[in-house]
């Protein structure tokens, strides 16, 4: 029974997220019928991630098993024909070991997040950046980020709903850096907590605006409570960029 391993694009601005959910349209749901119409399988397939309603992926991960054995060009061109429909693509598939495992496989995950910090609304872009008029200091929001970095308790940066079952997490890394009116936010992690790339960029921006001084956020963290952090920053602003295993 071979394994494929696709890396998948989506535009999540019409989806309800990544994982199946009950009279709304997922990414799971709809990657999960595409191959169904190929095969005449109905496979399981499990992602690295799962992202919330709104949210972008770019290189998003995922396996499944079949039964039957296809190259897995045709596998890709199969998935895509019909998804054409819909704004969700398969970039690249292979065969893989069957240890291998699009989750628990993965050593760290890489996020991006977009701002568009201009005077001018958004209209092209609108649900693909979060536009933030207030010009932002950069400078003093990497010198907040970095209370982040390294192994801490982020339970004032993850949703109230969050199911984890420790708050404890690794923060690798936070880049920021301005590319032409937009700011973007690079985060990576061996893995995440539910809305945690969001509350974090959320309070960054407090620090950006003038509103935090950089030590806000160290005050935030050590607080540990989700009420002394910034607002959860819109989802449309996040991109699930790639993952290594």
């Amino acid at each position: 029974m071979p394994r494929y391993k696709i890396i998948v694009e989506y535009l999540g601005t019409n989806l309800a997220g990544f994982q199946r959910q009950k009279d709304v349209l997922s990414v799971q749901e709809l990657i999960e019928v595409a191959i169904a119409k190929f095969s005449n399988e109905s496979p399981v397939i499990f992602a690295s991630g799962r992202t919330d309603a709104g949210v972008h992926a770019l290189g998003q991960v995922v396996h499944f098993d079949l039964i039957k054995e296809h190259q897995p060009y045709t596998v890709m061109r199969a998935i895509n024909h019909f998804l054409k429909p819909y704004q969700i693509s398969v970039l690249h598939s292979e065969v893989v070991d069957t240890e291998f495992h699009a989750r628990f496989s993965a050593k760290a995950r890489h996020y991006l997040y977009r701002i568009s910090n201009r005077a001018g609304e958004v209209a092209i872009d609108r649900d693909r950046v979060w536009w933030v008029k207030h010009e932002l200091d950069l400078e003093a929001m990497r010198q907040a980020s970095k209370y982040l970095i390294g192994q801490c308790d982020f339970t004032s940066f993850r949703a109230v709903a969050c199911q984890a079952k420790s708050p404890i997490k690794t923060l690798n890394e936070i880049k920021i850096s301005r590319s032409g009116e937009e700011v973007h936010f690079t985060l990576s992690a061996p893995s995440f907590l539910h809305h945690m790339v969001r509350n974090i960029v959320g309070s960054l921006v407090l620090v950006g605006t003038g509103a935090w001084k950089p030590e806000g956020v160290k005050q935030a963290l050590d607080a540990k409570d989700r009420k002394c952090a910034g607002p959860t920053a819109p989802a449309h602003g996040l991109y699930f960029v790639k993952v290594d295993y």
